[in-house]
Parts: structure tokens; sequence; C-alpha cells
């Protein structure tokens, strides 16, 4: 199959990559690479040599495009975080492509394995256990790794909880801020979200269920009464979507059974609220009781849109009044 010259890398410095693409290409006319999806069996597309960075389902096995398909077909080898689940991704579209467990616990010791095939011309696709590498996954050290060797990477974009979970949350879109888990302690967490008040942007978070009733109260005590979400298990059957203020998130969520599967909390930008002076002491006081005066200034000046050097100057001065 000829590809466009752009697409051929014996423009490559990399001479015996590329020769090794060129072989690869001969070899796969002869026994082509083969997926199969709605019944119907299609042959993969030569791939070019190095690393690709491929987006798989969240959920719903039926969220990956042909280009993902297609190339974790013609991959060398699958890079996978879990091979138990990748396994079954592949079984469902018939790929046999082999598979290498690359995670947390051993990435220091298969991180220049895989570096060495790259250098050497191997195809292979990277995959996290869900939606798009990189997002808190161990992949960015080898992406980066392979990028410092002068090794190509590719990105196969598709499914992303982050993305999947802002555009049905009815929060604002314009800007958000992803920040992956909070600290797992409510100390260390609270003061976490102190320093992301002042964000004028969506926060967007992942949770797991057994932390998120402590999660949203550490969130709606910091950050009062903003608009939230909880998304859970996006693209699956037992699919929702629970919108309201913070404080009633918490409220709600905390007298439920803890709730099943893979969530995404998010919170809404700060908002500017008319208040009196004397409304603003009472929060900052209020706040002073559990945070240091830098925080404190950081929480009520989230919370009410107030400019953030005056509430720190007033709370300067309710500090020392308390002394």
């Amino acid at each position: 199959m000829n590809r466009p010259d752009h697409d051929d890398p014996s423009s490559d410095p990399r001479s015996e990559a590329a020769a090794k693409y060129h072989a690869k290409i001969a070899g796969q006319e002869k026994s082509p690479a083969l997926f199969t999806a709605f019944g119907l069996q299609a042959e993969a597309e030569p791939l070019r040599p190095g690393l690709h960075v491929v987006a798989t389902p969240i959920g719903n096995l039926r969220d990956i495009s042909f280009r993902a398909l297609s190339t974790l077909a013609a991959a060398d080898a699958i890079i996978a975080e879990d091979t138990r689940v990748t396994k079954t991704l592949l079984a469902h579209y018939g790929i046999a492509t082999p598979l290498v467990a690359y995670h947390e616990h051993n990435a220091a010791v298969m991180r220049p394995h895989l570096l060495a095939r790259l250098a050497a011309g191997a195809t292979l696709a990277l995959v996290s256990d869900a939606g798009t590498p990189l997002i808190s996954d161990p992949g960015f050290k080898l992406v980066s790794e392979a990028l410092a060797q002068n090794i190509e990477v590719f990105s196969v974009p598709g499914a992303s909880a982050v993305l999947a979970a802002l555009v049905v949350a009815g929060l604002p879109t314009d800007r958000f801020f992803f920040e992956g888990f909070l600290p797992p302690k409510s100390t260390a967490r609270r003061t976490r979200i102190a320093v992301l008040a002042t964000i004028p942007g969506t926060l967007v978070f992942f949770e797991s269920a057994r932390r998120l009733t402590e999660t949203l109260a550490d969130l709606a005590a910091v950050l009062g009464a903003r608009q939230g979400a909880i998304a859970r298990e996006l693209t699956k059957h037992f699919e929702s979507v629970r919108r309201g203020l913070l404080p009633e998130l918490a409220q709600a969520v905390g007298e439920e059974e803890p709730p099943k599967g893979e969530i995404v909390v998010l919170v809404g930008p700060p908002g500017i609220v008319p208040m009196e002076q004397e409304d603003i002491d009472a929060r900052i006081e209020a706040a002073l009781r559990n945070f240091s005066v830098k925080d404190a200034a950081a929480v009520v000046s989230a919370d009410t849109g107030q400019p953030r050097r005056k509430v720190y100057a007033r709370a300067l001065e309710l500090a020392a009044r308390e002394k």
C-alpha cells in the first residue's frame, strides 16, 4: 500500500529504522494484520516506527476509532497498564497483537527495554486501562524519554473521562483545570483545595468511591456554595450525573450508601459575590479557625470573588486582633 510522501519516514536520519519500516510493509502485504468491527474483518495499515499513544474506551467498547483499532492491530506490541483489561478490548475486536505490561511497579525496569526496541525501529502502541494515556498513569516518562532519544511519538486520540465529564456537567468549559486525585488525608486535601481555590476555571478531579463523601465535604468547607457535579460510570450502563451546590452534594452523598464505579468530580469557577464588609470579616474569621492567614485569604477570596490582596490584608488585621 502506497503512503503519501509526507508520511514516508525515508527522510528520517535513522536509516536503519526506516529500512525496518519498509521491510515491515513488505511483510504485511503478504500477511496483513487484521481486526474485526461490526462483524467485518479489516486489514490494518502499516505504521511508521515509533511510539503510538492510543486512546481506548473508558467503559463502552464501541467508543474507539477505526484508526485506534488499526494501530493496535498493526503494532509490534501493545504496552498496557493492565494486560487483563486490554485483553478484553483486543478479544472484542479480534486483535492478536502481543501485550507488554508497563505500570508504576515495573516502569523503571521495563522502560529501558521498551526504549531499546523503539530505537531499533519497533512500532509500539501505548494504552492505559481506560481513556487517553498519560492522564494519571505512568506513560509520561516513557513518552518523555522517547522524545529525548529522537524517537517519534504519535497521538491516536479518542475517549477521555475528563472531557466526557466536562461536557455533561453544565459548568463553564472555556477554561478548566485537571487536578487528578486530591491527597487522601483531609488536612492535606484542604490545603491543596485552598491552593486551587482562585483558579478562574472549572476544576476537574478524579476520586475513589470510598473517599467521595469526605472529599465533597472538604470541597464545600473550603470553596463554599459553588456549583458542582458528580459524574459516575461515564459511558457505562449505570452512568449518572448529579449537579448542585457543593454543600448540597456533600450532604446528599453523605446520607447514601457509598457509590460504586469510576467517579469524576467537577467544581465551577469562583464568582463575584456582593457582600458587606462585616460578612467578609465573618468569613475570614471562620476560615482563620482552620487555616493560616495566607490560606484563609485564598479560601475567602475564592468563595466570594473579592480581591485576594484586599482579603489578605484584612485577614492580617483580624488575626492580629486575636493575639
